[in-house]
């Protein structure tokens, strides 16, 4: 059987159709009588040789001639066979061939002579192609499953097939147009008018055809579930091109687009549920990705352990307390606000509790309740260990949950509880990196007479955790105050741990009065040393040395009250803001960079600079003024604004400084550190140079200094104390240094006495033995003092001592 393309313009008529087919025209004997234009295209021989001949000269088989030959007496139907014919050119031709009587009236000897039999002849091969299209054609109104349909030009049906029947319930749609046949009738595929009618009309106007056309609706049969088709319309013509209307195939693909809008769900799922390692906005992104296309309402209940971060043990679950974290009202429990928790006491036997208990899903359909609404109760678990449940509700879907369910709410839940578990892991790291953080730095500011302060730390709000920026303030002797800034690279507990350990090696360093660019060498050396300690050790290939302190950096000053001179080093960190009290004026002091810590080989610099009675000083890291999407320069800019209006409380600017330049949540920790400078005033500082190193200049300078403690109004103890120390501290000066020797006492909370000579080396405090002459003065100081030490000056050194003063 040869194949046809019908769009090349078949002819729907059939081959032995009499417009179309060879006939001949026979008597009674089987003589041809009548030849037709389409028998010699067929056979080859002309009218003039044909009639006149027996049928049986024709064909080549002698069975088949005879037949043909012989008389039909009585027939009216047309009788059918096979046959094989010979052409003129000698060919053989196999043909199909009808034989319907012809009927007359003629009467007498001559009778028979007239024309009996009508033959039509056509080519087998396309007469069996025909008959196969025609056992199609049946087929489809009758077994085919796939629904059809044929309107006319009007749009209304005037045919439907047995499928169509069957899928429907009903046969009645005579005279309906296409929106009529189901209810709730609605286009799921893009791009088409929103009905039906509207899109045949278009395929009636145009010809092209519409494939796979997702329909959505309620039948007869079934009018309290959605089904959906697919549809496919094209248009309809007669031989002649004329349009009959267009025809209709429709399958109902309801299962499989269910399962293609379960996996679409899944996949929707996978990219929008847990973009945060947060617990309460993962709850969210799972109901917004099942509501309303899985259920109708989702809530979630998580332990209290894992909101806290901690890691449930198995078996335990339903003796812990669950909070609700996203939902409505389940069992009477409200909703939580956005960001609010609150806790659930599920009822016993309720399918929360069996879900816990279990930890297998339960499925539930109320029996009092309407037979679609339902609840879907899955736990949500990781590694065997449940972290609380998800209760999904149906009770405005047309379909209550079912089998086919199951498989997706597992896989959202499953999915959802990684999700959280890696939220709730984060979440303990956060939490012990905060602690941490927080521990190592300063709890409150100490009270200063030579400073005012105030400070603000955000830490950073990301999934890497906290980070490691530091600030301290530090009191050093002679009322100065040691000021420090520092960024760790990195975020977590191990960024946590080595602030902690560069802020104690700071404050350590700061109380040998080391100058900043001294101080910022030493602490260089110690990671540089560390790193180089930590090489030496094997390691394997997963354990390669990784200091995080490598690339620190920070930045030192110190501020001496008295004279008003503040020091400053950096090593690689953004320079400090600095405002002129009289003006307003906001610059940042060029100071040298110096390379950040743990680099070597790189010197550091430092800078003086004298502050004005009033100066603000403003210290922080680079968080404060960089990050995603933000401009260094303009955020300088802005904090120049907020600290130009400098006469505000330090409080107040630190508010406006963060509101401005971190309006929202930060990528990287920032800290700011607004120092307001003062001075001490003249009646709070004696100073005295002894020029003259004699043992008489120990007796003058006990006498100075009783002196001035009367004027400030102090004797009795104070004085006695004081005497003692003076001469002990001026003794060794003259004995152990040459040149000049500085007495000075500064009277604040506390009183310190200074003795200063040009000598390098320190005095060490030890016990004299029992025959020993000297080596008690040092022990007497200590002992009589509050604390003393020695600090080292680019003309000498300084000891001091400090002793407490009454009330």
């Amino acid at each position: 059987m040869s194949a046809v393309n019908a769009a090349e313009g078949a002819d729907f008529r059939g081959p032995l159709d009499v417009t179309r087919a060879a006939t001949a025209v026979l008597d009674a004997d089987g003589t041809v009588v009548g030849w037709s234009p389409a028998a010699q295209a067929l056979l080859g021989h002309p009218a003039r040789e044909a009639v006149g001949r027996p049928i049986g000269t024709f064909v080549v088989d002698r069975a088949g001639a005879y037949r043909m030959a012989a008389r039909l007496p009585g027939a009216s139907e047309a009788r059918r066979q096979i046959l094989h014919m010979r052409h003129v050119d000698g060919r053989i031709i196999r043909v199909t061939s009808a034989t319907l009587p012809l009927f007359h009236t003629a009467e007498g000897p001559g009778a028979d002579s007239g024309p009996a039999r009508l033959l039509a002849l056509a080519a087998a091969d396309e007469t069996e192609h025909w008959e196969a299209l025609q056992s199609m054609l049946r087929g489809l109104a009758t077994q085919s499953p796939v629904g059809l349909a044929i309107y006319d030009t009007d749009l209304r049906v005037v045919w439907t097939n047995h499928a169509l029947f069957e899928e429907m319930g009903t046969g009645q749609y005579a005279g309906l147009r296409p929106d009529e046949m189901v209810a709730d009738g609605e286009i799921l595929s893009l791009g088409y008018p929103p009905t039906l009618e509207e899109t045949m009309r278009r395929v009636l106007g145009t010809g092209e055809p519409v494939i796979d056309l997702h329909y959505r609706g309620r039948p007869p049969v079934d009018l309290l579930h959605d089904h959906v088709w697919s549809c496919s319309y094209y248009r309809l013509q007669d031989a002649t091109g004329s349009t009959l209307g267009v025809c209709e195939e429709t399958v109902d693909i309801t299962d499989r687009y269910l399962a293609q809008q379960r996996l679409d769900l899944l996949v929707r799922a996978g990219g929008r549920v847990g973009t945060t390692l947060d617990m309460v906005h993962t709850a969210q992104e799972l109901s917004a990705v099942t509501v309303p296309q899985f259920a109708d309402a989702v809530t979630v209940d998580l332990l209290d352990a894992v909101l806290e971060g901690d890691h449930p043990t198995p078996g335990t679950a339903p003796a812990r307390r669950v909070v609700r974290v996203w939902g409505g009202p389940v069992d009477g429990t409200p909703p939580p606000g956005p960001g609010a928790r609150h806790p659930v006491d599920y009822p016993p036997g309720s399918p929360q509790a069996r879900c816990l208990a279990t930890g297998r899903p339960v499925l539930e359909t109320p029996p009092d309740a309407d037979p679609a609404a339902s609840r879907l109760v899955v736990p949500l678990r990781t590694e065997g260990v449940p972290l609380g449940v998800v209760t999904f509700t149906r009770d405005r879907h047309p379909d209550p949950f079912g089998a086919a369910d199951l498989p997706v709410a597992d896989e959202l839940v499953a999915r959802a509880a990684v999700c959280i578990d890696n939220a709730r892991r984060y979440t303990r790291e956060h939490t012990a990196a905060l602690m941490l953080q927080r521990s190592l730095l300063p709890r409150s500011l100490p009270r200063l007479t030579g400073v005012e302060l105030a400070y603000r730390y955000l830490p950073a709000d990301i999934k890497a955790g906290v980070g490691g920026d530091w600030f301290d303030v530090i009191s050093l002797s002679g009322k100065r105050v040691g000021l420090v800034v520092g960024d760790v690279v990195g975020h977590g507990l191990r960024a946590a741990a080595t602030m902690g350990r560069l802020r104690t090696s700071v404050r350590v360093l700061a109380q040998l009065d080391l100058p900043p660019d001294e101080l910022l060498t030493r602490l260089d050396d110690l990671i540089t040393q560390s790193a180089h300690e930590q090489m030496a050790v094997p390691h394997g290939r997963e354990e390669a040395p990784d200091d995080a302190a490598l690339g620190v950096t920070c930045l030192y000053a110190v501020y001496d009250p008295v004279t008003g001179r503040c020091s400053m080093a950096r090593a690689g960190h953004p320079l400090p803001a600095l405002v002129d009290p009289a003006t307003g004026a906001v610059t940042y002091p060029d100071l040298p960079a110096g390379p950040p810590l743990g680099l070597g080989g790189l010197p550091f610099e430092g800078a003086d600079l004298t502050l004005p009675e009033g100066s603000l000083l403003a210290l922080f890291t680079d968080g404060l003024v960089q990050g995603r999407d933000r401009d260094r320069d303009t955020e300088l800019g802005a904090l120049r604004t907020v600290l130009a209006d400098h006469r505000r409380p330090l409080e107040d600017l630190c508010d406006r400084a963060v509101a401005t330049l971190l309006p929202g949540p930060v990528d990287d920790d920032a800290a700011l550190l607004l120092v307001r400078t003062h001075l001490l005033d003249n009646h709070q500082v004696a100073t005295w140079e002894l020029a003259d190193a004699t043992p008489e200049t120990v007796g003058r300078a006990r006498s100075l200094a009783t002196g001035q403690l009367g004027a400030w109004g102090y004797d009795g103890d104070v004085a006695f104390t004081t005497e003692l120390v003076v001469s002990e501290l001026v003794t060794n000066a003259i004995r152990y240094a040459a040149g000049p020797v500085q007495l000075r006492l500064i009277r604040d909370r506390t009183l310190i006495c200074e003795v200063s000579d040009t000598g390098h080396t320190s005095p060490h405090l030890r016990r004299a033995g029992s025959e020993d002459e000297g080596g008690r003065g040092l022990f007497l100081v200590a002992q009589m003092s509050q604390q003393w030490g020695t600090r080292y000056t680019s003309t000498g050194k300084t000891i001091w001592a400090e002793q407490t003063l009454p009330q």
